[in-house]
């Protein structure tokens, strides 16, 4: 694969300036609501990816942001998943975060969950709660797993009363994740596909409407038992069907990404970074180039397994009126062909992916697939796999 430098025409590079938000002024939250933080990463014996670490603030600069959509194109095609550093937030902002995250879970009430339980069968969309014991795993077994999720505009829908105080600051996150991290990554990605560097910016609007959300998820221990009949995995190997996904690191290891290999291994905790990857949009948006990466959750190592593992995600989705076609005028992919998952005139709207597969993930009954250990739905007409 040739690199921009190798192409004929330069692109046209501007100097883009972080997103300014408001100021970290808010009071220390009370002991109650601060989180007890496992210290540090497993010492166990666990394999894990070597995977490339983008500097973001060489992304505002336009003498470094071409060699950087090197990397990023780079670190897409060959991994799927890649971190970012010096995005914009402290450990100490990164660290309050998920304090407010374990908010929903440890102090609102069973009966006040069930009033803000989000309805995902009938309307794809994860608004509110996702409870416990609703996707099934495997062998009889349902998760064990809890997500909050919040619109990025927080005043969409109700929220919990001990959730509520800390809405504010909530959105800001929503806002710095949305302009100083997604933004900057989709200008990377256009350039890397030798396109106008807001090509992918301009359908990820933040006033738009889309489902570009916040998600708190906490894991809750298991039996035994269901360990067993599950083969330690706690959300079988699947790609998100979003355009970019944020997940904020933390200690707690469980996360492990498919290989090109073929072979699972860990994604290790780096302090205070980020880790993205691709969904199932951005691998359509981009003619196959950009790989929606396989990935699972799995019991952690057996030094860690008494550690709460909490997750911060910024799910991003382009707006709900996108078609999922490819961009058939990158220079790029006109010499290196472009991979479709349907004819461009059967592609979804982001809108109608994002419900068809809300609406049946964890639900559906899944059937066996010609590869061994993986599984496979049709959504849309396009053929789902899930690797067990």
């Amino acid at each position: 694969m040739r690199t921009v430098a190798e192409v004929g025409s330069q692109p046209t590079f501007t100097t883009i300036a972080r997103a300014s938000c408001p100021a970290w002024k808010y009071p220390k939250l009370p002991i109650m609501y601060q989180l007890a933080r496992p210290q540090q990463i497993s010492n166990g014996l666990v394999e894990y990816a070597d995977l490339p670490v983008i500097d973001l603030s060489k992304a505002f600069s336009p003498e470094s942001r071409a060699a950087l959509a090197i990397q990023v194109r780079d670190a897409m095609t060959e991994h799927g998943f890649f971190y970012v550093i010096n995005h914009g937030y402290t450990t100490s902002q990164s660290e309050r975060i998920f304090d407010i995250a374990d908010i929903p879970f440890e102090h609102v009430a069973p009966e006040e969950k069930q009033i803000y339980a989000g309805t995902m069968k009938d309307t794809g969309s994860y608004q509110g709660y996702k409870l416990r014991q609703y996707w099934h795993i495997d062998g009889g077994v349902h998760d064990q797993v809890e997500n909050y999720n919040i619109n990025r505009d927080t005043t969409k829908r109700g929220h919990p009363q001990a959730l509520r105080p800390f809405l504010p600051e909530i959105a800001e996150f929503a806002r710095h994740n949305h302009f100083n991290v997604l933004h900057p990554i989709l200008r990377l990605l256009a350039l890397g596909l030798e396109l106008p560097e807001d090509t992918l910016v301009d359908c990820h609007g933040y006033a738009a409407v889309s489902e570009t959300y916040v998600r708190f998820m906490k894991y809750y221990p298991r039996s035994e038992e269901e360990e067993a009949k599950t083969k330690n995995v706690w959300l079988k190997g699947h790609t998100d069907f979003g355009t970019i996904t944020i997940l904020y690191s933390q200690p707690v290891a469980a996360l492990q990404i498919l290989t090109p290999q073929g072979s699972w291994k860990w994604v290790k905790h780096i302090e205070n970074a980020l880790i993205i990857n691709a969904g199932d949009a951005m691998e359509f948006l981009s003619g196959g180039l950009y790989r929606a990466t396989i990935h699972r959750v799995v019991q952690p190592p057996e030094d860690q397994q008494q550690d709460t593992r909490l997750g911060v995600f910024y799910f991003c989705m382009s707006d709900d009126d996108t078609r999922l076609v490819p961009f058939v005028d990158s220079p790029l992919l006109q010499r290196v062909g472009i991979t479709r998952r349907f004819e461009d005139d059967a592609a979804p709207t982001m809108e109608q992916w994002r419900k068809g597969r809300t609406a049946v993930y964890g639900r559906s009954e899944l059937k066996p697939s010609s590869e061994e250990g993986v599984e496979e739905e049709v959504i849309g007409g396009v053929v789902v796999r899930h690797y067990n």
